[in-house]
């Protein structure tokens, strides 16, 4: 009786839309109701078709496929309730994850609402969670701020905002902009711990936990690889000063002890230390290093 009770629970429903979330690297992560409701639907929207097919064909299924992004989301919207209210059923997935977070599937879903037209969510993947969870920061209260606005003045409008903000925060970002947003982050925000997320499940998963300096020393010296989810420790109280960076040490030190001091209280990597250091003294990298060599050896 059970199992005949969970048949019907997860039968396709005409008129519904259905929210899929699917794996954000490793295939074997997608549910056995998400295949199911993938496969039975009337028709699937995609963030891109090229990708979903992929995913569909890996799944060996074969289902209509139609076009839902941001560029389109107005029209094609339309056209999606039109065909939920002509009674078929839709599954609307993006590109890996869960439809409608920091997704403009989330325009779809409110467009449901309004209308009085049924949505339901096959849970699954989302990467902001998947990155808190191994984070190494206080994941009892967080903010998801997603992508931060490309224009400077909305940009920095933004961070202002949540400048003050007491839980830790989650941020999406590219590779080719990571730089720039850990520059603004830590602009901002001061000293603060880092978890910087990429590939995420997949065989090349790593996670960088640091300081938002150290991170912006190290990715000055190595290009940025894969999709980044930031995870980045809340303010002290509301409303407190940003907290300065934490004062360079004093030049009596040997250039060892100084490259040493910028490792243990930055957390960052001995050769991004190098690089910080070899600037303040206004010298070459390889200089430096010639005055390392003899205290190294």
């Amino acid at each position: 009786m059970e199992m005949q009770a969970n048949q019907e629970k997860n039968r396709i429903v005409g008129g519904m839309l259905y929210l899929v979330a699917t794996p954000i690297g490793n295939l074997s992560d997608v549910s056995e109701r998400a295949i199911k409701v993938l496969r039975e639907v009337d028709f699937v929207a995609a963030e891109d078709t090229r990708n979903t097919g992929k995913l569909l064909s890996c799944l060996g299924i074969h289902q209509k496929l139609i076009s839902y992004h941001e560029h389109n989301r107005r029209e094609r919207g339309e056209e999606i309730l039109a065909r939920l209210c002509g009674g078929e059923s839709c599954a609307l997935v993006t590109d890996a994850g869960m439809p409608a977070i920091s997704d403009p599937g989330a325009d779809l879903v409110k467009l449901c609402a309004e209308r009085g037209l049924p949505a339901t969510v096959i849970p699954g993947c989302c990467a902001a969670v998947t990155a808190l969870a191994l984070s190494g920061l206080d994941t009892a209260r967080f903010s998801f701020e997603g992508f931060l606005p490309v224009e400077n003045k909305e940009r920095k409008k933004r961070l202002q905002e949540i400048a003050g903000e007491r839980r830790t925060m989650i941020f999406y970002e590219a590779p080719h902009k990571l730089v720039r947003t850990l520059q603004d982050l830590s602009t901002t925000f001061g000293e603060r711990k880092i978890s910087l997320c990429r590939e995420l499940t997949k065989i090349n998963e790593e996670v960088m936990r640091t300081t938002l300096h150290g991170a912006v020393a190290y990715y000055t010296e190595n290009s940025p690889r894969g999709e980044y989810v930031l995870i980045v420790e809340g303010g002290e109280e509301a409303g407190a000063p940003v907290a300065s960076a934490p004062a360079a040490p004093e030049t009596a030190l040997s250039p060892e002890e100084r490259v040493t001091y910028y490792c243990e209280a930055q957390g960052i990597t001995r050769m991004a230390a190098i690089k910080l250091v070899a600037k303040e003294m206004g010298i070459s990298k390889s200089e430096l290093y010639r005055m390392l060599l003899p205290e190294t050896e």
